[in-house]
């Protein structure tokens, strides 16, 4: 339950294609309401069925209930995102990209009784090599001034999301990993206050590998020959954490990971 004095904020995983996106928006609302959110956060990076974001699909995630959509390696997948990412500051690429693509690194949304600043980076290690995100988050911090700051660590190597979150430890009120799909069980606070999970984990279905269907990838690692990947069908999962920060000093006081089914 909500703690006295906070900002309830959710952080959803990895949404994955049309499906994933019918699942947020029979799910989100519900999630909303028991946490008593005030702030919703969504990976929408994976949410067309080809991968990729369209204008389409984060209308979707906005009219959903998400307030501010983060994104990753594949935000720029379909060109018809670009002109979006430019006109609707709500969604957000990864700030170490280079500042001549599209789009912006971070968003500060202004509430009622404070301000929240939202920044989306990406991990080097096994991923497409962008600025240091240790020193593109140092030069982010100084344009800032909101007491709440959430961090969307899009990365795949699990000890550069814990490093990187013990670097921004009391300096951000919680670090959040994405792209792998997996939810981890390590949520936690960290010393100086900053929550902390290695990865939220996905938004789609959930037998399925990270939201594809298991026969193609199956056959790839069998006979490695290359397969089309579509979106599985079935029952889905939505996963993620619901963080309460305290509105003076932006520590996390509380944070529960979820599974919704």
């Amino acid at each position: 339950m909500k703690v006295e004095n906070t900002m309830n904020i959710i952080c959803v995983g990895d949404v994955v294609g049309d499906i994933g996106c019918e699942f947020l928006r029979a799910k989100l609302p519900l999630a909303k309401r028991y946490y008593g959110a005030d702030f919703v956060i969504v990976n929408g990076e994976n949410s067309n069925n080809t991968n990729g974001v369209t204008p389409k699909t984060a209308d979707h995630i906005f009219s959903s209930g998400a307030d501010v959509i983060t994104t990753g390696n594949h935000v720029f997948q379909r060109k018809e995102i670009y002109d979006y990412l430019n006109e609707i500051p709500y969604i957000i690429r990864p700030a170490n990209y280079p500042d001549s693509v599209p789009g912006n690194g971070f968003v500060t949304v202004d509430k009622v009784t404070t301000s929240v600043t939202v920044i989306n980076l990406m991990g080097n290690v096994y991923m497409s090599t962008l600025d240091n995100p240790f020193h593109r988050m140092d030069q982010v911090m100084d344009q800032i001034d909101s007491p709440i700051v959430i961090v969307d660590f899009h990365a795949e190597a699990t000890s550069e999301k814990i490093a990187f979150a013990a670097y921004m430890d009391g300096r951000v009120s919680a670090v959040v990993g994405t792209h792998t799909h997996v939810q981890t069980a390590d949520e936690r606070i960290l010393p100086e206050g900053t929550g902390f999970i290695t990865d939220l984990g996905m938004t789609g279905p959930k037998h399925s590998s990270l939201g594809v269907s298991l026969e193609p990838v199956i056959a790839k690692y069998r006979n490695y020959m290359p397969a089309r990947f579509d979106v599985a069908k079935g029952p889905c999962i939505m996963c993620g954490v619901a963080l309460d920060i305290d509105q003076t000093s932006g520590k996390t006081v509380t944070i529960e990971r979820f599974q919704i089914e």
